[in-house]
Formats: structure tokens, sequence, C-alpha cells
């Protein structure tokens, strides 16, 4: 049993890293495993909200400690990270709905996404950038304000970063 459970982890990580790659653009360091979840009209991929940044969650179960821990952290941030377009996804194995407020819109398949993004415990947390460049990934619940905190200073270097470009043709 434990063999064929582990097994279709595997293949589900594998059947989530076929699927559609989007090219990272320049200066994106780690590009975010792509994953599917659900939203309005249907299935979306994490390439879809590119220009946004992400909050995944992933945990075994809704009833996960450090899961409960991390909501609560965000009841006091949620209204700025969605100030700066932030979108909360979770991916929760047991196929539970996440118990908070905030809305969050559930991963097509927790298991692959787990394993796609290296989850060896109960719980996971991942902060993508609007860049698609994996900025955060921690094991442990962390503060509400350090999220909001990866995802403005993302925000503001890029920012930074457009004004900064050079106008006209590459030099040669």
């Amino acid at each position: 049993m434990r063999v064929r459970r582990i097994f279709s982890i595997a293949l589900a990580a594998l059947t989530l890293c076929a699927g559609p790659v989007f090219a990272a653009p320049s200066g994106v360091v780690r590009p975010a495993p792509v994953f599917t979840f659900g939203g309005a009209g249907g299935k979306n991929s994490l390439a879809s909200l590119r220009g946004q940044p992400v909050v995944l969650v992933i945990a075994t179960s809704a009833k996960s400690k450090a899961l409960r821990s991390q909501l609560g952290s965000f009841k006091n941030v949620y209204h700025d990270c969605a100030s700066r377009g932030a979108v909360f996804i979770a991916a929760l194995s047991d196929g539970g709905t996440v118990p908070s407020n905030i809305p969050f819109a559930l991963a097509a398949n927790p298991a692959a996404v787990a394993a796609a993004y290296g989850m060896r415990g109960d719980f996971l947390i991942a902060v993508i950038g609007r860049d698609g460049n994996l900025d955060l990934v921690t094991d442990k619940p962390i503060a509400g304000a350090r999220v909001f905190e990866v995802i403005k200073n993302n925000f503001d270097v890029q920012e930074k970063a457009r004004r900064e470009l050079p106008k006209g043709p590459p030099p040669r």
C-alpha cells in the first residue's frame, strides 16, 4: 500500500513536471513549478497569474497545527497582500477546505504540488513573485508580516528595475 502511494506521488510529480512549461523571463533565478488550480471559469494555471504574487500553502490536512498557525498569522496582513494583487492558493492532501475567511483557491492535484515543491513534512509555504520566481519556501509557519515583506519587496524591486531600463535600442 505504501509503495503504491509513493509511486502515485512520484507519477503525479512527473505528470506535473511534464505539463506545459513557460519560459522564465530574465532575472528569474528559481522558477516556481507550475500547477493548476480551480477558479472562476474552471481550471487555471500558475502561468495565468503572471504579474501577481502568489502565496501557496501546502498541508497534509486542513486540521494541521502548522496550517492553522499560518492562517492565524495571515489575518492581520491579508488586506495588505491583496492590495498588492496577491492570490492565495492552498493544496490540502486530505481534500478538505481551508478553515479561514481568506479566499483560497484550491490546487487541482495537491499530491503533485507537494512533490513538485519538495514538501517533506506535513506543511510548506511558498511565496511566488510577480515574475514567477520562487521568492520564499519554508516548512515552518512564518509571520504574516514576513510574507507581506517578501511580496512588497519583490514588487518594489521590480518597479525600480522597470524605471531604470534604458530607453532606445540596446548598446552593441
